[in-house]
């Protein structure tokens, strides 16, 4: 599903426009990414939730010339699923 196929389904199951369903949606997404900018977590009941987690630098092989590398510590979003989720998919 992408975000197209996800604007035409809430604005069917929410009986909007799919104008303001993008609006709806796109709010949604950058309330969120502003949110994980300043490092908090973002929960979503029933869902799951997103964090920041910080990667430590460590050291790496190249593929291609099998030398050593480091790699610098890095920032990362992760998502957890909620209990609910991971039985639904189950």
């Amino acid at each position: 599903m992408n975000k197209v196929d996800l604007i035409d389904l809430v604005a069917a199951r929410t009986h909007i426009t799919k104008k303001e369903a993008e609006a709806a949606l796109n709010a949604l997404v950058e309330g969120a990414e502003e949110a994980l900018v300043r490092g908090e977590d973002v929960k979503v009941s029933g869902f799951g939730s997103f964090t920041v987690r910080e990667r430590q630098a460590r050291k790496g092989v190249n593929p291609k010339t099998g030398k050593v590398i480091e790699i610098p510590s890095a920032k990362a979003v992760v998502f957890k699923p909620s209990k609910l989720l991971k039985e639904k998919v189950q």
